[in-house]
């Protein structure tokens, strides 16, 4: 009897930035290979063991020459062309989450639509097509509101905050030619993650809230659990899959919320994808968001959430010059105990690019935040 060739499974992705890379590391030891599409040479995802096809994002050549070669396609962005990845779909390509519930997240404005249409509590918000508009919708939100883009807004980018008719007109100005809406300026307590897992089969399960806090409108560290009353992260989690129940296709999802000073949990936006606010799961749980997702778009079973320890801090690793990347501090980092550091492998070093994170875990919040915080104040990339 002749041997029988194995077949190799081949996750696609678009995107092999360091969310590629990471999900390259939990592909691997399952015996599941790796190609990317990425217009970097030598990504971070390159640098893992995938497979590299280097070109734009919008290539559609080059994402068909994924699809070729893949069982399945993901994502690691939402900011790509779905178009084609709907053609690739209807064509028979396995992409997950499915290219429509990645248009509908692109489309700020629409998330908050469909959100609300649903049941699902937001802030209050309006489409502003023009100065006069937003100055009605700044009168109806009590003097205060965020003017946000639609399209391509992340980290703080594509969003003002506005209090006054000049600073209004400040934003049309610095947002001209794109399209816009308004959202009221919610007071909150804290910022709210939680991560969402969906296999094939429509199961959902999530991981424990966390609590986020940003430094110039980037996710600087991260709290797990959120340091909040039981209930609220029973709350945010049953919410968050609630949310993402309603979404077509497989794989993670972040949702962000807020928790607002009287105790209700508001969802801000959502993330079809691995998630900056979910990296603590590499050492908190039993399993890493990472090898979540490949598990749900590979058709595997779902592994448990499980918490391992009792409390992890996670701290981006934010780019503080721009020049050549040196690493520097890294043995300080690796002598503190229950401390963990990825670097991403990203060159050349930017003010505001992350450059990896540094975990931390302990018996507490406050023994994980001091490791996480004595660690990064040790390490320079």
């Amino acid at each position: 009897m002749g041997e029988q060739e194995l077949h190799t499974p081949t996750i696609g992705i678009v995107g092999g930035g360091q969310l590629g890379r990471m999900l390259t590391e939990a592909a691997l030891p399952l015996g599941i290979n790796v190609g990317v599409v990425d217009p970097g040479v030598n990504c971070p995802a390159h640098q893992a063991g995938a497979k590299e096809i280097t070109a734009n994002l919008y290539d559609e050549a080059a994402l068909r020459q994924l699809a070729k070669n893949s069982d399945y396609i993901t994502v690691e962005i939402e900011h790509l062309d779905t178009h084609v990845l709907e053609t690739l779909e209807n064509e028979g390509a396995i992409i997950n989450p499915r290219p429509a519930t990645i248009r509908l997240i692109q489309d700020k404005y629409a998330q908050k639509v469909f959100l609300q249409e649903h049941g699902i509590p937001v802030a209050p918000f309006v489409e502003i097509t023009d100065e006069k508009a937003a100055l009605v919708a700044l009168k109806d939100f009590g003097g205060s509101m965020i003017i946000k883009a639609k399209h391509g807004a992340y980290d703080g980018r594509g969003n003002m905050v506005v209090s006054s008719p000049a600073e209004v007109k400040k934003a049309f100005k610095a947002f001209a030619d794109r399209e816009l809406y308004a959202e009221k300026l919610v007071p909150f307590e804290r910022e709210l993650a939680v991560m969402v897992a969906k296999d094939m089969r429509g199961n959902v399960v999530s991981y424990p809230a966390v609590q986020t806090i940003h430094a110039r409108n980037i996710c600087e560290e991260v709290l797990a659990p959120a340091p909040v009353d039981e209930s609220i992260r029973e709350k945010a989690g049953e919410l968050a899959r609630s949310v993402v129940e309603l979404l077509e296709g497989a794989g993670m999802f972040g949702v962000e919320m807020f928790l607002t000073k009287d105790g209700e949990v508001l969802v801000n936006e959502i993330a079809p994808r691995v998630h900056n606010s979910g990296h603590h799961t590499m050492e908190f749980s039993r399993t890493s968001q990472f090898e979540q997702h490949v598990r749900a778009i590979t058709g595997l079973p779902l592994g448990s959430v499980e918490s391992v320890v009792p409390a992890a801090v996670m701290i981006n690793i934010l780019g503080e010059r721009d020049g050549p990347t040196r690493v520097t501090g890294l043995a300080d980092v690796l002598a503190i105990p229950d401390t963990s550091v990825h670097i991403y492998g990203k060159s050349p070093t930017k003010v505001d690019r992350k450059m990896g994170h540094i975990t931390a875990t302990g018996k507490t919040l406050e023994e994980a935040q001091k490791r996480a915080r004595k660690a990064r104040k040790a390490l320079d990339i």
